[in-house]
């Protein structure tokens, strides 16, 4: 489990590499992903998010 603000790992580990994957990922998506969390807080559906290629 990553934060959406800093990308720090809060629960679970993962290798360093593949850590770093998912950061740069919050990075480049922080916007969606903060979207995506206030909707799901009021019990509304997401939009889907694009991974990395």
């Amino acid at each position: 489990m990553f934060a959406i603000e800093d990308g720090a790992l809060l629960d679970g580990r993962i290798p360093p590499a593949k850590g770093k994957l998912v950061v740069a990922w919050i990075e480049i998506h922080r916007e969606e992903l903060m979207a995506d969390w206030n909707l799901a807080v009021v019990g509304e559906n997401v939009f889907r998010i694009k991974g990395l290629e």
